[in-house]
């Protein structure tokens, strides 16, 4: 649901703040979504209530309408830009992806020039505290790694599809294959960030010769 109110902001601003009938349409519309849901009004309500105890979303204020119409207030509560909010936006109404499937099905929201600037989203969702996205151990026979939105809790037992609990020599190795995996990609943005400097340095040596 709250994918649902940051999509509209983004793309129907005219049609946004939405109104409950309005916001269960978008929750359950068939494209977009994975996977699709078919929500009623009374779960609608319920997540509702549950997003405003969080102060992520709420009753439009100012609205002129005779019908209440509800927002999200993700910039409210974590100042987001622009990237960060359509990264955060696909996963929360797509489930886990790869930086490059990010990166498409971000452009109605956030026109990334590259997966440079991906990477550079994501790793900001995840410097962040308490982190708002994590990077899931790549999955035998695929070259990406896939990630994920927080906002329901670390939920990666739950997507490998394990039927028991791992044993603790497992969650070690699980977590140690994760740590490694989120470090390459902190890697990679410092490399890239550094071979911006230098190129930002060069470009200011120029001047004065």
């Amino acid at each position: 649901m709250l994918g649902a109110l940051i999509e509209k902001d983004i793309t129907t601003p005219d049609y946004y703040p939405l109104s409950l009938n309005a916001l269960v349409n978008a929750c359950n519309q068939k494209n977009n979504r994975e996977p699709v849901m078919s929500l009623d009004e009374g779960a609608v309500r319920g997540a509702l209530a549950s997003l405003q105890e969080k102060r992520l979303a709420g009753p439009a204020s100012g609205a002129d309408s005779r019908v209440t119409k509800f927002e999200h207030r993700l910039q409210v509560a974590y100042n987001c830009d622009r990237r960060e909010t359509a990264v955060l936006c696909v996963l929360l109404l797509r489930g886990p992806q790869t930086p490059g499937e990010l990166r498409t099905r971000a452009e109605r929201m956030y026109a990334f020039e590259d997966l440079d600037a991906v990477h550079s989203a994501l790793n900001l969702l995840m410097r962040r505290e308490p982190s708002l996205v994590k990077v899931l151990p790549r999955q035998p026979g695929t070259k990406e790694s896939r990630f994920m939105h927080l906002f329901s809790g670390d939920v990666a037992s739950a997507l490998s599809g394990d039927p028991e609990p791992p044993v603790a020599n497992e969650t070690s190795a699980h977590d140690q294959a994760e740590r490694v995996t989120h470090l390459e990609a902190q890697v990679a943005d410092l490399r890239r960030e550094l071979e911006t400097l230098r190129e930002q340095f060069a470009a200011f040596q120029k001047q004065f010769q």
